[in-house]
């Protein structure tokens, strides 16, 4: 997700022997059946002890056993039917480049095809395992360079499961009443008719195993993940999607304009709009960092405001800095109201400034009664040269009070002033902006696809047709979800959640998955604490970023985040829990009255909490809804109706 002038392509690993830098072994499928087991295990030992700096246990060496008899028994049998499989590849321990921890068990490439193996020693079948390879094959079809062109399919092999459950030829027959989706299961005794059946549909000349290794693989890299890298002065991967998303046409955008402004002295407003997950703050994130090493000397050009405060904390956790992203409210403190002060920067780029403070809520937080677009103008009318103010426009998200009053109040403060503003914005927003002295209308400042959920499309769609009450409409988004990789699943058993989140990133170091919850949700009954007291207690920046293992990670699933500790942050896969506040009335969503509730519209913003809730999830998203009464029935139903399926 960058400027192409700031990419480059990862080093190859250095490849000459089974034993290479990026697996454990490889070779020809005649090779590997000439290879001894004390060989082939010394390979992968070797390799395990020097990317883990441990020894592998006994149970990791047991599962390799087996996987060396039951490929050796299952290719054997098919290069004596079909001579041409000498000449394919295997791949064992396979690690996906920039992403810690994970690695398909075997991948065999026939010619046009790469089949992705991965063994279970499991007499059951789990929908975790079913999820992992299927995401395994989904990443490596996307996200890796030698496979775009290929069929890529995914094996899931139970070495326990009895032959009496399985199909002829020992696969999972169709229609069993387990859903595995593009997911082959076998057991080892159906393994080798697996393997073939796939293979024949498009038999092709073999490829290069060194080729296909040192081929670029650019995985979608977290939010967290990528402000790390930008900071860290290292490019980011060249993402397929987010070039055709147009990102980098948005910042070359927003540098045109931070030109003019200089050259020319002048003050300019640039808005950019975006639905949840579509790289808007990483746009602003990639901005700041070109102005602030760009050639401006020591001066900081460029500042990354927000007024969410735990995206502000995870990302100086990150960063280990408080220089490059900022709180907005301090910000405003020090140089807003009557202050006469002028910050450092020309350039401030504002996340999520449609929640931008009315002057009402300026009033009682500040004690000045001029909203918050009104201060920044004001500051960039101090600076007597030029300044950009960058908003990143977050649609349907406002759930704090005093947010309501949107884009229309950054019309006003321009109206209110007596200085010449420049607008750039997306023409939807255009008619916005009639006091503006000129307005520039670029459609690269409208950022409409998801890059948060991989390749799921739908997942926007299947969100508003829910919250808008339109069952039929978000089970259609939900079957085209499924069929691009994202999970979306439902049960009333927490503990069957967490298992199957626990299991499906069992060995991935950077997977993030944890409890999500609204705020008035009254889950912690349930055993979702969202209370005032547990969020408060949470230190959002290790939830968020340390390891799966640390005590205060969003993976020990002990703690939850609220719609206001995940606005613009990320999980793999959360669990998201249903609560009170919002309930199926049979034709659309109520929730009950709030008692003493200054908002303009409490319903709107219980709408958009969930809204927030159920687009933070990057492979997929759990929906729990307690077991507690009739309306929760409804809610599960209404749920079920949309498309959530059983976990």
């Amino acid at each position: 997700m960058t400027d192409d002038s700031r990419s480059i392509q990862p080093r190859p690993p250095t490849v000459g022997s089974p034993r290479d830098a990026s697996c454990g072994w490889h070779g020809t499928v005649s090779e590997f059946l000439a290879t001894s087991q004390a060989e082939w295990l010394a390979a992968l030992h070797s390799r395990h002890l020097r990317v883990m700096g441990m020894q592998p246990d006994g149970g990791q060496m047991g599962a390799w056993r087996g996987e060396y008899a039951i490929l050796q028994a299952a290719l054997g049998e098919i290069v004596a039917s079909a001579p041409r499989a000498e000449k394919w590849a295997v791949i064992f321990e396979y690690e996906l480049p920039r992403e810690r921890g994970r690695r398909p068990d075997v991948v065999i490439l026939t010619g046009s095809q790469v089949l992705v193996l991965e063994f279970k020693e499991s007499s059951t079948l789990l929908q975790a395992h079913v999820d992992q390879v299927a995401a395994y094959a989904r990443d490596l079809r996307h996200y890796h360079a030698a496979s775009h062109d290929k069929l890529v399919d995914p094996v899931l092999v139970l070495t326990r499961y009895p032959d009496e459950q399985l199909g002829p030829g020992g696969r999972l027959a169709r229609g069993s009443g387990e859903d595995v989706g593009e997911v082959a299961v076998v057991n080892p005794q159906g393994l080798r008719g697996v393997i073939a059946e796939l293979e024949r549909r498009a038999p092709a000349e073999p490829m290069d195993a060194e080729t296909w290794l040192n081929a670029d693989y650019s995985p979608l890299p977290s939010l967290v993940s990528a402000a790390r890298r930008i900071f860290d002065h290292e490019p980011l991967p060249q993402i397929k999607k987010a070039q055709s998303a147009g990102i980098p046409d948005t910042i070359a955008t927003l540098v045109a304009a931070a030109n003019q402004a200089r050259e020319n002295q002048e003050l300019h407003l640039a808005l950019i709009t975006g639905v949840p997950g579509s790289g808007k703050t990483l746009v602003g994130l990639q901005f700041v960092y070109e102005n602030h090493f760009g050639d401006t000397g020591s001066q900081r050009s460029a500042v990354f405001l927000s007024g969410n405060g735990p995206l502000v904390q995870v990302l100086q956790y990150a960063l280990k800095s408080k220089v490059f992203v900022q709180d907005v409210h301090g910000f405003l403190k020090q140089y807003g109201g009557e202050s006469t002060r002028t910050p450092e920067e020309h350039i401030w780029v504002y996340d999520e400034a449609q929640r931008a403070w009315d002057a009402q809520r300026v009033l009682e937080k500040r004690g000045h009664d001029r909203s918050e677009p009104e201060d920044f103008l004001r500051i960039g009318s101090r600076k007597d040269s030029w300044a950009l103010m960058v908003g990143l426009i977050g649609e349907g998200q406002e759930i704090y009070l005093g947010e309501e009053a949107g884009l229309s109040q950054w019309n006003d403060a321009i109206r209110k002033t007596s200085d010449s503003w420049t607008v750039h914005c997306p023409r939807k927003i255009a008619s916005i902006f009639d006091s503006a002295d000129r307005l520039d209308i670029n459609e690269s400042l409208d950022l409409d696809m998801s890059l948060r959920t991989h390749l799921a499309e739908d997942v926007q769609g299947w969100v508003q047709d829910l919250l808008d009450g339109r069952l039929d409409a978000a089970a259609g988004h939900a079957e085209a979800m499924e069929k691009q990789g994202f999970r979306l699943y439902l049960t009333r058993d927490l503990e069957r959640a967490t298992r199957y989140v626990r299991e499906r990133y069992r060995t991935e170091e950077d997977k993030r998955y944890g409890f999500l919850g609204s705020s008035k949700g009254k889950l912690d009954p349930f055993g979702i604490p969202t209370d005032y007291y547990a969020t408060q207690r949470m230190k959002i920046g290790p939830w968020y970023y340390d390891d799966p293992d640390s005590p205060g990670s969003c993976c020990r699933l002990e703690s939850a985040a609220t719609e206001f500790q995940c606005q613009g942050l990320e999980l793999d896969l959360p669990i998201v829990g249903w609560g009170r506040d919002l309930h199926w009335g049979g034709r659309s969503w109520e929730s009950p009255p709030q008692r003493r509730s200054s908002a303009r519209d409490p319903h709107l913003l219980r709408l958009n909490s969930y809204r927030v809730l159920l687009t933070r999830g990057r492979d997929g998203v759990v929906l729990f809804v307690p077991d507690g009464g009739a309306a929760f029935d409804a809610d599960f139903a209404a749920l079920a109706a949309a498309g959530g399926r059983g976990l």
